[in-house]
């Protein structure tokens, strides 16, 4: 609204300068781009990281499959680097040497994090596994691949809002700078002499 007044304001007005239009006309481009501009590139890469990880969900559903682990016994105490593509610390409570039957028929038998506060043997808890048998993250549910989505478009619409005000400022700040100078050598130019008109010196 600032930019509308500010046009309106200096249409007519005969102290207007070129530079007041211009950073007139600046703020009100800056503005459109910010309110059309932006909102479409945060839905455009919203959309496209949407049907991203619509297919890494779809992918992942295929390749990794729920399968019931047999505690056979506690693990010592060493630390498992957790997969960061799943909720791990809510997920995982122990450590456990457990036996399974990956998808393909194989048994299987590996350390792994049992979703048990105090896991006993033969206690049943859920793995997922791929086709092998290997332990491999929770696939990425609709849900959350909808919200990163939201996030990244979100994020894209912030930082192309940011990046019009920071061009809008950097180039009414070099015009500012470039009209400091001219008053400085217009200054340079007749100040030694003013206030001295008439003074007969």
């Amino acid at each position: 609204m600032r930019a509308i007044r500010g046009l309106w304001r200096w249409r007519h007005n005969p102290l207007r300068r070129t530079t007041d239009l211009a950073e007139a006309w600046l703020a009100l481009g800056a503005l459109l781009l910010i309110l059309v501009a932006a909102p479409l590139a945060g839905v455009l890469i919203g959309g496209l990281a949407q049907d991203a990880l619509q297919q890494s969900v779809r992918e992942q559903r295929l390749d990794r499959h729920p399968v019931v682990a047999i505690v056979v016994k506690k693990a010592d105490r060493t630390p498992l680097d957790p997969d960061p593509e799943t909720a791990s610390g809510r997920d995982s409570h122990t450590r456990v040497i457990a036996d399974w039957t990956a998808p393909d028929g194989t048994a299987r038998r590996d350390t792994v994090m049992a979703a048990l506060n105090s896991p006993h043997r033969g206690d049943h808890f859920t793995v997922w596994t791929d086709l092998q048998g290997r332990i491999v993250g929770r696939p990425l549910d609709t849900a959350t691949a909808t919200t990163h989505a939201a996030l990244a478009g979100f994020g894209t619409a912030v930082a192309c809002a940011g990046l019009v005000e920071g061009s809008r400022r950097l180039v009414v700040w070099r015009m500012v700078r470039r009209r400091y100078d001219r008053l400085d050598q217009a200054w340079s130019q007749a100040g030694p002499d003013w206030g001295r008109t008439g003074t007969g010196s």
